[in-house]
């Protein structure tokens, strides 16, 4: 789900009538910056950044950071010279991956129709939760003050009919704010804003639009539909438009099926070596596989992303019989790590990632002459690490590697976790 383009000047004031707005957006407000604050009370109102080293990127900021230019997923040394005065603290994942549970269970408090979208968003709906809790207003004022009260951190809620309004009301509160478009306000909202906001549109889709005078949400809706087909084709059109003009029939689903498991690498210093890159694949297989199984999962395809130095990006993906196990991960992912070309200048970043999951119980198809000892031995590691911490037992093959690097350069739930 693309985070659309936040107008500054867009109105905070659509009037009180929250009749039918039974769609909250629930977004905590720089997250990762706002858990690590927790523990540094002494940098609140300074500019912060949570990011792992020079060479890796911003995993989030301040909004006094955010006043430099500075954004996450822009590459740390970029961030340090925006902002030099900021002061850069390590993630630490566990902490915000705990953080987001006690979140995610006051929202669960007020409705079991929850989806959770990543590690620091949701979207509710409060339709059945009214009689007992009040109207969605009174809702959204209460979820905020609890968030706020037994957690220490800020967020803000978007409220409206649909999904798409309240997610942009939510980053049009933002910070530390709470937004209600009215549903009679729905299009005249949309239509203040640039046609930025809306989901799908990137650059390119923003450049194309622009060369055919298109810089609005309402220029967008005032286009014939076949002219916005011809301009962006008819899938990508007919949504837009839609959008546009306020339709939005997407419900909110609690069971949100997660889509992917992975882990991915940045390195402290560009890597040029195979074997060592192998190594961390080797790693990188164990803890997926891990993730799968302590998830009750597997997956029918296998995927790697291989960065280079100048931050080009390539994706490989093989498909596979259903597993949840490191040794039949690491095989595919180096074998397509193989086909491709290393970079002159290095590998930057090296991720391993398996998609297409499905429920465990459904069954693991052997190969013939397969045995399961490799699950079961697997399966008995999971035990060990869960008792004695993740470090006590490591693939032989690995003890005599220098230690890879630990994944977590992507936050749980958006590029390190189940959920991508």
């Amino acid at each position: 789900m693309s985070r659309g383009e936040r107008y500054a000047g867009a109105r905070r004031d659509w009037g009180a009538d929250d009749s039918g707005c039974t769609i909250l957006h629930v977004d905590m407000d720089a997250f990762f910056a706002a858990v690590e604050l927790l523990d540094r009370p002494d940098l609140v109102g300074r500019p912060v950044i949570v990011g792992a080293d020079r060479r890796g990127v911003v995993l989030s900021a301040t909004y006094e950071a955010r006043s430099y230019g500075v954004h996450s997923a822009m590459p740390m040394a970029r961030a340090r010279a925006l902002c030099p005065s900021a002061v850069v603290l390590p993630p630490h994942h566990d902490t915000y991956a705990r953080v987001s549970r006690q979140v995610m269970a006051i929202l669960a408090e007020v409705t079991p129709a929850m989806e959770k979208v990543s590690i620091d968003e949701a979207f509710l709906d409060v339709s059945g939760a009214q009689r007992r809790l009040g109207p969605p207003m009174t809702i959204a004022r209460a979820v905020r003050q609890r968030i706020r009260a037994e957690l220490g951190v800020p967020a803000s809620v978007g409220v409206a009919a649909t999904k798409f309004v309240a997610k942009l009301a939510s980053g049009h509160a933002k910070p530390d704010g709470l937004l209600l478009v009215p549903r009679a306000a729905t299009v005249p909202f949309l239509h203040s804003l640039p046609v930025g906001a809306l989901w799908g549109v990137g650059e390119k889709t923003r450049e194309r639009l622009h060369r055919y005078g298109i810089d609005t949400v309402a220029a967008l809706a005032a286009q014939p539909v076949r002219t916005l087909h011809r301009i962006l084709g008819v899938a990508a059109g007919q949504r837009l438009h839609e959008l546009a003009n306020g339709l939005d029939p997407r419900a909110v689903e609690p069971e949100r099926a997660e889509k992917s498991v992975g882990t991915e690498t940045t390195f402290a210093s560009d890597v040029t070596d195979r074997a060592t890159l192998e190594a961390v694949l080797l790693d990188q297989a164990h803890r997926t596989a891990a993730r799968l199984r302590a998830a009750g999962q597997v997956g029918r395809t296998v995927a790697i992303k291989v960065r280079s130095a100048d931050f080009r990006t390539i994706t490989r993906s093989r498909a596979v019989e259903a597993t949840d196990v490191a040794h039949d991960v690491f095989t595919v992912a180096r074998t397509l790590l193989d086909a491709v070309p290393l970079p002159p200048g290095g590998v930057r970043l090296l991720g391993v990632r398996v998609e297409q999951l499905q429920p465990a119980e459904e069954g693991v198809q052997l190969r013939l002459g397969e045995d399961d000892s490799r699950r079961e031995a697997e399966s008995a590691m999971d035990s060990i690490r869960r008792r004695f911490g993740p470090a006590a037992l490591r693939p032989a093959s690995l003890l005599d590697q220098s230690s890879p690097p630990r994944p977590g350069d992507g936050p749980p739930g958006r590029e390190a976790g189940p959920g991508t």
